[in-house]
């Protein structure tokens, strides 16, 4: 049996359908943590102040300043092993809670009651970021679900997909984000740079403006929403250059959308392949490839030749 066949039955299947109303309420748990975070933090470009990330056990916030001069900080981590969240602090306070059939309404009070409790002042914005929800996240009482079965099942491809993106991230020699979770659209990320500045039209919105204000070719994982109803990888180069989708993909499976110069290939499809890392580093080197020649960068230049690793190897079943 080989150690790719292994991988393949590791990675557990993540049906859209099948936890859709988990899915709904951790996302708006996520906006809140994230919320917080954007709040307290110092700004980076980019707008990665505000992002999650991946753990051992679940996403954390990593440490945010509060106090006087920002001398103490603080993190919100989600275990999604034990489907509870808890906050720690430097100052060796902290608090958790199970996240059990917690509304998101009652994860918005036990989240900001336990900072106060602490001592920390913090205040967000509660209306849900482009979720066309009816209530705000503090009176949301609606979203309730938090199945742990199918949380961990998310934490497990949220893991392994981590890895892959930081060993293809090690590959590029240019800037590079972290690997990070955007809880605006709830998407793991990882994108590079051709440090070329773009000029966004008049009017672009401030987020935009700032995220995309350099040459980007942008990797990641989502686990589905209403326009695609399966979890997916994807990449798309902006500005979207011309002939981006004349470039061929690789494996077979991937293809582009038919709209917006996305590059797609289903989770399913790495998931049953002989090899799931090489199947979604190759992936990932296609599209990249694809909108790199568009734009025309140095691939060449940009490339690095890390060691070979006979880690690496075991992993892909090589």
């Amino acid at each position: 049996m080989t150690q790719g066949y292994l991988m393949a039955r590791a990675l557990p299947p993540l049906p859209l359908d099948s936890w859709e109303d988990t899915k709904a309420t951790l996302h708006r748990y996520c906006q809140i943590a994230g919320k917080v975070r954007m709040e307290l933090s110092p700004f980076r470009n980019h707008w990665w102040h505000v992002t999650l990330y991946v753990t051992t056990r679940g996403l954390s916030t990593g440490p945010i300043p509060y106090g006087p001069y920002g001398s103490a900080t603080f993190d919100i981590s989600f275990n999604l092993l034990e489907n509870k969240l808890a906050v720690a602090t430097s100052d060796e306070g902290g608090f958790s809670f199970a996240l059990d059939e917690l509304s998101v309404a009652e994860f918005y009070r036990r989240l900001f009651d336990g900072l106060h409790s602490l001592g920390i002042d913090a205040s967000i914005n509660t209306k849900p970021f482009d979720l066309d929800d009816e209530y705000t996240l503090d009176e949301n009482t609606f979203h309730c679900v938090c199945d742990r079965g199918y949380v961990r099942r998310y934490h497990r491809v949220l893991l392994w997909a981590d890895g892959v993106f930081k060993e293809f991230a090690g590959r590029f020699a240019g800037k590079t984000s972290p690997v990070q979770l955007y809880w605006h659209s709830f998407d793991l990320a990882v994108t590079r740079f051709s440090g070329k500045q773009v000029a966004l039209p008049e009017g672009t919105d401030p987020v935009t403006r700032e995220a995309y204000s350099q040459e980007v070719i942008s990797f990641g994982f989502w686990p589905g929403d209403a326009n695609v109803r399966e979890p997916a990888f994807y990449s798309y180069t902006a500005p979207e250059p011309e002939g981006l989708t004349e470039y061929p993909l690789s494996p077979e499976g991937a293809s582009w959308l038919p709209e917006g110069g996305t590059a797609l290939l289903t989770y399913e499809e790495v998931r049953n392949s002989a090899s799931p890392t090489e199947t979604l580093l190759k992936f990932m080197e296609s599209a990249y490839q694809a909108g790199a020649k568009s734009v025309g960068w140095d691939i060449e230049s940009l490339r690095t030749h890390p060691p070979a690793r006979k880690a690496a190897k075991l992993r892909r079943g090589d």
